[in-house]
C-alpha cells in the first residue's frame, strides 16, 4: 500500500520524512525495532532481542518518520505498524486495519506527527476497501480524535487465595505442565479454535504466543514463566495457562502468582486452570488481567469477596465505511433508524438509515439531501458509533452521558438491535 500523499506532504513540510520500512532490510528493521522500544519507555533491546523481533515483522505495513537533522538520522523518530486480521463481529467477521507500534520521541512531541500518521493510516485503509480500523491504547485520551472509541473492555482481577476457597467444579480432566514453546504452541492453538466464538478477537501469531509463554528470546521475566495445559478426560486439549510466580519479601509462603494469559476451550478447562492457580501452593494472591467482562470467576469461590476486579478499556474501533459493517453483523431485533454521524475525516460522515429485519440481516443506507438537512432519530459522533457497534456498549448509556442525542424511544431500538450474548472481549494486545 502506497504511503498516503497528504501526511507525506505535511511532514515533509516540516522538515521530517515519512516513508515505508522494508522489513526484508534487516539495519532499517532493527532500527524501527530500537526506535519502538525507545517510546514505549523500554530499555534498549539486545541484539539478541532486535533478531528475535524480526519475524513478528514479516508481512505488515511498517511506517517510519525519519528526520534528517538528527544525529541518529537512521532511526525513526516515529513510528506506526499496520496490517489487515480478521475481526469477529456479531454474526461473522470483519477485515480490520489493524494499527500498532504507535510511537513518537520525546523529542518530536507537539509536531503534528501522531495525527499525520495516524490520519494516513486510515486513508490508507478506506483506499484499500478495509471498512474498520481498530487498535489497543495505551493511553486512552489520544485516539478519540481521530475517531476511535472503545468497543471492548477488560477486567483485572486479584484474588487473595486464603480467603477464596474453591466452590467451582471438580474437572474431570488433568492440569499438566508443558515446557515454553510448547506453551505458545497450546495458547496459539486454542486461540484460533475458540475467537470466531467471542465478538471482538482477532488472530494471534507466534511471536505474541513466544512472548506470552516465556519463549520469545529476550522476553523480560522469561525464565520465571511457566506453562500448563488441560486436557479432558478424554486427553483432549482444552486450555492452557501461562503464569509466573513472584516471591513476597514480607512472606515466601504468600508469593503473588500472575496469570499471563489464561484460554479455555470449555468452562471446565477454564475452571481447571483458575483451580490450579488459586490452590497453588506459597501463594497468597492470584492476579490476572486482560480478562472478560463476564468471568464467571467469583462464582467459582466459597467467598466472592475474596476476589476483586478493575474495569478498564483495551479494544479501540474507528468505523470507516459504515454500509459495509452494519451489512455484516447480525443484529438481534428488527430496526429501522436515522442516524445523523458526525465524522471530521469524511469516512462516516452524512445522515444514514439503519435497517434490520426480524432474521437478523442489517444494512444501512445514505439518505440523500432534497434541499433541506434530512431529520435524524439519534445523532452521535463516529467513536460513539464505533463503540456502540460490537455491543458491548449502551446506547442510554450514552445519552445520558451527553454522548450522543436524540429520541428516547430510537435510542431504546438501536440498544435492542445491537445487543449481544455475552460481552465482546479481546484477548491480547496488538
Amino acid at each position: 500500500m502506497d504511503l498516503d500523499q497528504v501526511s507525506f506532504d505535511r511532514l515533509r513540510s516540516g522538515g521530517l520524512d515519512y516513508r515505508r520500512v522494508d522489513a526484508s532490510d534487516e539495519a532499517a528493521l532493527d532500527d524501527m525495532t530500537r526506535a519502538i522500544a525507545r517510546g514505549f519507555i523500554e530499555e534498549d533491546p539486545s541484539e539478541e532481542t532486535v533478531i528475535a523481533a524480526r519475524p513478528g515483522q514479516a508481512g505488515r505495513r511498517l511506517v517510519g518518520v525519519f528526520d534528517p537533522a538528527s544525529p541518529q538520522s537512521g532511526l525513526p523518530v516515529a513510528t506506526v505498524g499496520s496490517w489487515i486480521a480478521p475481526v469477529t463481529v456479531p454474526g461473522g467477521e470483519l477485515p480490520m486495519w489493524a494499527v500498532s507500534e504507535v510511537t513518537v520521541a520525546g523529542t518530536h512531541r507537539r509536531r503534528g506527527i501522531a495525527r499525520a500518521m495516524l490520519e494516513g493510516e486510515l486513508r490508507a485503509a478506506a483506499s484499500a476497501g478495509v471498512p474498520i480500523a481498530g487498535l489497543t491504547a495505551s493511553e486512552a485520551t489520544i485516539y478519540g480524535r481521530y475517531g476511535f472509541g472503545p468497543a471492548t473492555w477488560h477486567t483485572r482481577w486479584s484474588v487473595d487465595t486464603r480467603r477464596a476457597a474453591w466452590a467451582g467444579v471438580e474437572p474431570e480432566g488433568a492440569v499438566q505442565y508443558l515446557d515454553r514453546d510448547a506453551a505458545a504452541l497450546a495458547l496459539d492453538e486454542l486461540h484460533e479454535r475458540t475467537r470466531a466464538s467471542r465478538v471482538g478477537e482477532i488472530p494471534g501469531w507466534p511471536q505474541r504466543w513466544q512472548q506470552i509463554s516465556g519463549a520469545k528470546p529476550g522476553e523480560p521475566h522469561a525464565t520465571s514463566v511457566r506453562g500448563v495445559r488441560y486436557v479432558d478426560a478424554g486427553g483432549v486439549l482444552r486450555g492452557a495457562m501461562a503464569y509466573r510466580i513472584v516471591e513476597s519479601d514480607a512472606d515466601w509462603a504468600r508469593s503473588r502468582l500472575e496469570i499471563r494469559h489464561l484460554i479455555g476451550e470449555t468452562p471446565e478447562a477454564r475452571a481447571a486452570l483458575w483451580r490450579f492457580a488459586l490452590q497453588h501452593d506459597l501463594v497468597g494472591t492470584v492476579t490476572a488481567e486482560l480478562r472478560p467482562v463476564d468471568e464467571p470467576l467469583p462464582w467459582l469461590l466459597a467467598d466472592a469477596r475474596a476476589a476483586t476486579q478493575t474495569i478498564g478499556d483495551h479494544g479501540w474501533l474507528r468505523i470507516l465505511d459504515l454500509p459495509a459493517v452494519f451489512e455484516t453483523r447480525s443484529f438481534a431485533a428488527p430496526l429501522d433508524v436515522v442516524l445523523r454521524v458526525a465524522d471530521p475525516l469524511g469516512f462516516a460522515d452524512g445522515v444514514w438509515r439503519v435497517e434490520a429485519s426480524a432474521d437478523g440481516a442489517g444494512r444501512a443506507a445514505a439518505v440523500p439531501r432534497t434541499g433541506a438537512e434530512p431529520e435524524a432519530d439519534i445523532e452521535l459522533g463516529v467513536a460513539e458509533l464505533s463503540s456502540l457497534y460490537l455491543g458491548g456498549v449502551s446506547a442510554r448509556s450514552l445519552a445520558e452521558a451527553g454522548k450522543l442525542r436524540g429520541d428516547a424511544s430510537a435510542i431504546a431500538r438501536l440498544d435492542a438491535a445491537l445487543r449481544i450474548a455475552g460481552e465482546p472481549f479481546l484477548s491480547i494486545w496488538y
